[in-house]
């Protein structure tokens, strides 16, 4: 079975990260996975590393260059006007999509973001022969909340071998190599309105004895080095983007995502396999991959309650949670599933 996967991204996120990893497993279960994205220099890396694990990878200028013949076409954009543009290529299209569906702004502001998510990226998800999600609440909140029909939800994965706890004396290692003197807390999220920097910010005025690592860049991220300025705060590190998570993962000694957006957070289950705690929001999302007390804490995004969690992290979570990734949330698991469901759609 040839499939083709198109994605309009010029720059990388989640989901170009996602068929990274995924394809090259397809392949491996018999499945002629190919790509195709925009020549971008950015995503150099990512068009590399596919075809280095034997994945043909189509570049394009126009939709018109995309290549044809194939028995499924699957489609994930960062805009939903580029979904237009593949409608007209491939009439017949499956819909991979990552998006945050619904963002849990306060003050009703997350019902104006469910309007604009209804005008325009629903009608592209009801044209598509079928869509395909990754987690259990998206494929629930799309079908019973937007009326889209045939929804598959196919659970993220991550690798376990690369993400991992630290092994006996690795750890001390990390920490001198970044630096680390203190108990230190990882921020990975870009940074943009829903990730919710702000009270990150907040929670490290209450901690001036913890240091917090924030990974990741953004539209936002000017505005929240000044921010951190004007609140003095010489325990907050901006990292930018980082090629070398797995190691800061097992660097640090907790993970803080108090987010108001997402799908399913790649972040959390990469924080999980690495055996780190994770204290994070109660968004249906987060509670998908979390119990509470067990295998995280979902806690209400206010500054004081995340100091607090924090403070007070029971000391089995860690350990906990890299049992939950290996039952639940493996690539290889993932990659069988999404197999299954592009084979019966």
């Amino acid at each position: 079975m040839r499939i083709l996967f198109v994605t309009d991204a010029k720059t990388v996120g989640g989901s170009e990260i996602y068929l990274k990893e995924m394809l090259p497993r397809l392949r491996q279960l018999g499945l002629e996975a190919e790509a195709a994205m925009p020549l971008a220099e950015k995503t150099a890396f990512i068009r590399e590393a596919l075809e280095g694990k034997g994945v043909p990878v189509h570049t394009y200028r126009s939709p018109e260059e995309l290549p044809q013949g194939y028995d499924r076409v699957v489609a994930s954009a960062w805009y939903p006007q580029s979904y237009g543009r593949f409608f007209e290529r491939f009439p017949r299209l499956t819909l991979l999509i990552h998006d945050q569906i619904e963002i849990f702004y306060p003050l009703g502001l997350r019902y104006l973001y469910r309007l604009g998510y209804r005008f325009f990226q629903v009608p592209n998800l009801v044209r598509a022969e079928a869509v395909i999600t990754v987690s259990q609440w998206a494929a629930d909140w799309l079908q019973e909340v937007h009326g889209v029909r045939r929804v598959f939800p196919v659970p993220n994965g991550v690798d376990t071998d690369r993400f991992r706890p630290p092994k006996p004396g690795e750890k001390e290692k990390l920490r001198e190599r970044y630096g680390l003197k203190s108990f230190s807390v990882i921020v990975p999220a870009r940074m943009s309105p829903e990730k919710n920097h702000l009270t990150v910010l907040l929670t490290a005025r209450l901690l001036p004895g913890v240091d917090f690592m924030l990974v990741g860049t953004g539209e936002l991220m000017g505005l929240w080095k000044k921010t951190a300025r004007l609140l003095n705060l010489r325990n907050v590190r901006f990292l930018g983007r980082r090629t070398d998570m797995p190691e800061l993962y097992r660097a640090v000694d907790a993970m803080l995502l108090p987010t108001l957006g997402e799908n399913q957070s790649l972040a959390t289950l990469e924080a999980m396999a690495s055996g780190l705690p994770v204290v994070t929001t109660p968004i249906p999302a987060q509670k998908e991959v979390i119990r509470h007390g067990e295998t995280g804490l979902l806690i209400s995004p206010r500054p004081s309650a995340l100091a607090h969690a924090l403070q007070n992290l029971p000391k089995q979570l860690g350990e906990q949670a890299r049992t939950h990734i290996l039952t639940h949330h493996t690539l290889e698991a993932s990659a069988r599933h999404l197999a299954k469901i592009l084979e019966e759609i």
